[in-house]
């Protein structure tokens, strides 16, 4: 089955992050196609270098970046990144900026759009 994710929150206030993730690797793992990860409003934080969590805990942005260095696409809404003040050169390697139009494609071409925030 094909997945495309969507991710509303931002990294560490609550669990969407997390569990998108999470959910992104169990699919993997099972053998599912993951067409692309979508992060929109306060999301567009998860994949920033701007964090720097202590040693001891999970590095939020590093994991999305991960992902992106095997071939999945990781989109940043554009409109939800300018409002924050987020460009290009504070994303982590493997993620990208680009429109709602990225978010549809991914859509169309999915089996199955999972959402992760509120």
């Amino acid at each position: 089955m094909k997945f495309a994710v969507l991710v509303y929150e931002g990294p560490y206030n609550h669990e969407a992050s997390d569990s998108a993730y999470n959910f992104v690797t169990a699919a993997l793992e099972k053998g599912h196609e993951c067409r692309g990860i979508f992060f929109y409003h306060d999301g567009v934080y998860n994949v920033t270098k701007l964090m720097e969590p202590p040693q001891d805990d999970r590095h939020i942005a590093n994991r999305w970046s991960q992902l992106g260095s095997k071939g999945i696409d990781i989109v940043v809404c554009i409109a939800a990144a300018k409002r924050r003040g987020i460009v290009d050169s504070v994303l982590v390697d493997n993620v990208r900026i680009s429109g709602l139009g990225q978010l549809t494609m991914m859509a169309i071409e999915a089996d199955k759009m999972v959402v992760f925030g509120d």
